[in-house]
């Protein structure tokens, strides 16, 4: 079977446009599948939401946009979503269904100082899984932790084409600033990986940025190699979300930089 011809759908899923940086890199790996997007405008930011809204309003999305086009992958494209919502997906649905966790792993590996940070929403600093991978990856690691739902809306902001307030985003990273032997730095939340370069000039001892991009895009190439493709016909990617958006315009010219063809509004309960 060729893969790349038979054209695999794929839906990222996410409240906003974090999830960007989970598609890029699949986009990159595999360039000729097909790609849809979801962003649940309406309940943006997860961080702020509680575990079983975010449950309900994940299945209903995803269960909408298979009953329009029928998917071979789904992509939790958000770290605090994935740690309530995959085994519920994974309940409902028979395709793969593939989560985003902290890079914490690789990040205890590469440290030479031994002395990393998690940089995250709130939802996902506090949840007692990241303990569990910290316990078990990074157990000789001084770990700090550091929840922020503010880089969460300027990577939002960034990423709609408005300039990045650099004194409010190094508000933020104050508590990690003075750290100098903080060598090693996990982009914990999806949205981070598209103000990185940014996050560097405040934090410039980081010498590390770690995220779940490419390891999330090897994840779908290896699960999706050897399964039948549910559709085959002529496809184009395409975003949607849950509530129309301000500046909708502007903002499909700059979808349309990122590969997609058009912006539909699904509505969710």
């Amino acid at each position: 079977m060729d893969i790349k011809k038979e054209r695999p759908t794929i839906l990222f899923c996410d409240s906003g446009m974090g999830g960007f940086s989970v598609y890029r890199e699949t986009k990159k790996l595999l360039p000729g599948w097909h790609y849809l997007y979801c962003f649940d405008n309406a309940g943006f930011p997860y961080s702020e939401r509680g575990e079983e809204s975010i449950v309900q309003r994940m299945l209903a999305i995803c269960r909408q946009i298979n009953a329009m086009h029928p998917l071979d992958a789904i992509v939790i494209a958000c770290n605090t979503a994935s740690t309530v919502v995959l085994p519920v997906l994974r309940e409902n649905f028979s395709i793969p269904v593939i989560g985003t966790v902290p890079a914490i792993k690789p990040a205890a590996e590469i440290s030479n100082t031994k002395h990393i940070g998690l940089l995250a929403t709130k939802g996902t600093v506090k949840r007692h899984y990241v303990d569990e991978l910290i316990n078990k990856f990074a157990v000789d690691c001084q770990v700090e932790r550091l929840g922020s739902t503010k880089l969460v809306e300027i990577a939002e902001q960034k990423i709609r084409g408005h300039s990045v307030d650099m004194t409010v985003l190094k508000d933020e990273l104050l508590p990690w600033v003075n750290i100098m032997d903080l060598d090693t730095l996990i982009l914990g939340c999806t949205h981070f990986p598209l103000i990185k370069d940014e996050i560097q000039f405040c934090l410039p001892q980081v010498k590390h940025f770690m995220d779940s991009g490419e390891a999330i895009a090897k994840r779908v190439q290896s699960l999706l190699s050897e399964i039948e493709i549910k559709s085959k016909s002529k496809k184009y990617n395409q975003i949607f979300c849950t509530q129309h958006f301000d500046e909708e315009l502007k903002l499909k010219q700059i979808l349309n930089l990122w590969g997609f063809e058009s912006i539909d509004v699904i509505k969710i309960n």
